[in-house]
C-alpha cells in the first residue's frame, strides 16, 4: 500500500499541474478568491485596528505605514474595513444566489417536467420579473419592504429566481427525453421519485455553472443597493456602504473610495474567472476554443 501510494502521488502531481496549465484563468481567479476569502474570514486576526474605531485625530490620513489604505473622515482605518466588509459582502453574495435557486430550481423542475399549462404558468410569472430592468424591481422591491440589508438580500433573490428557472427548465427539457427516464416511467416509478432520482441531479450542471458566475454579480447589486442607501446601512461595514460614504472626501482624498471599489472590481473579476473556468469543466460542449 505504501509503494503505491509512492507511485502515485507523483501522478497526481502531474494531473494537477496539467489541469491548471489548461486552465490558468480559472486558477488566477480562484487564487484571488482564495485570498479575498481568507481576508474575511480571518479579519479579526489580520486587520491592524477595529473597523468601527473612531479616532478624530487621524482623519483623512493618506495610506501609510500606520493605515495602510488611509483612514476615512471619522478616522476608521480602510484596510481593516476593507478586510471585515467583504465578510458582509460575500455574505450577500451567497445569500442572494441560494436564495434564487431554492426558488429557481423547484419552479424550473416542475415546468420543464410536467409541460402544458404548468410550464406556461410557471414561465409566464418568470417572464412578468424578466420584464424589469436588472436592478429596478430590487430596488421597488427594497423600498416597499423598508432599506435594509437582509431586505436587499430578499430583493434580489427574488428578482434573481426568474434566470436560475430557465436554466433549469431548458436542462430539464433535455434529460426528459433521455432512454433512462422513459425506463424509470415504465417500471411504475412516481413522478417524485423520477424528479428527485433521476431529473434534479442530471440537471443540476447547468445551473451550477450559472450561480457561480452570477454569484460576483449578486455582490456587485448588493454594493449597488447599499450605495443609493437601500442596503447596508451604518454602523455596518460593506463595501458598497463604504464608497457611499466616501462621495463628500474621494476628489481631495481618493484612497477613501478607490479601495472599497478596488475590492468590489477584484472579487467580482476573480469570480467570473471562476464561474468562466467551471463552465469549461463542467460543460465541455461549451467550451471555447483555445
Amino acid at each position: 500500500m505504501m509503494i503505491a501510494t509512492d507511485v502515485d502521488r507523483p501522478g497526481r502531481l502531474i494531473l494537477a499541474r496539467a489541469f491548471f496549465a489548461q486552465h490558468r484563468l480559472f486558477a488566477f481567479g480562484a487564487a484571488i478568491l482564495l485570498v479575498v476569502v481568507s481576508g474575511a474570514v480571518l479579519a479579526p486576526w489580520f486587520a491592524p485596528y477595529a473597523p468601527t474605531e473612531i479616532v478624530m485625530s487621524e482623519r483623512l490620513s493618506a495610506p501609510s505605514t500606520e493605515h495602510l489604505m488611509g483612514t476615512d473622515r471619522f478616522g476608521r482605518d480602510i484596510f481593516a474595513r476593507v478586510l471585515h466588509g467583504g465578510r458582509v459582502s460575500l455574505l450577500v453574495g451567497i445569500c442572494v444566489v441560494l436564495l434564487a435557486l431554492s426558488i429557481g430550481i423547484p419552479v424550473g423542475l416542475m415546468a420543464g417536467y410536467f409541460g402544458g399549462k404548468t410550464d406556461l404558468l410557471l414561465m409566464r410569472v418568470a417572464d412578468v420579473f424578466l420584464a424589469f430592468p436588472p436592478l429596478l424591481l430590487p430596488i421597488a422591491i427594497t423600498a416597499a419592504l423598508g432599506p435594509g440589508l437582509w431586505n436587499a438580500v430578499i430583493a434580489l433573490g427574488v428578482s434573481w429566481f426568474p434566470g436560475m428557472a430557465r436554466i433549469m427548465r431548458g436542462a430539464v427539457l433535455q434529460v426528459r427525453e433521455e432512454l433512462y427516464i422513459g425506463a424509470a416511467r415504465t417500471i411504475g416509478l412516481g413522478h417524485l421519485r423520477v424528479l428527485i432520482r433521476h431529473i434534479l441531479p442530471n440537471s443540476l450542471t447547468p445551473v451550477i455553472v450559472a450561480a457561480s458566475a452570477d454569484f460576483g454579480y449578486a455582490i456587485l447589486a448588493g454594493a449597488s443597493l447599499s450605495f443609493i442607501g437601500l442596503g447596508a446601512r451604518s454602523p455596518a461595514v460593506e463595501w458598497g456602504l463604504m464608497a457611499a460614504e466616501s462621495r463628500v472626501d474621494f476628489l481631495d482624498h481618493w484612497w477613501t473610495a478607490l479601495f472599497p471599489g478596488l475590492a468590489i472590481f477584484v472579487t467580482v473579476l476573480a469570480v467570473n474567472l471562476v464561474g468562466d473556468g467551471l463552465r469549461d469543466i463542467l460543460d465541455p460542449k461549451q467550451r471555447r476554443r483555445q
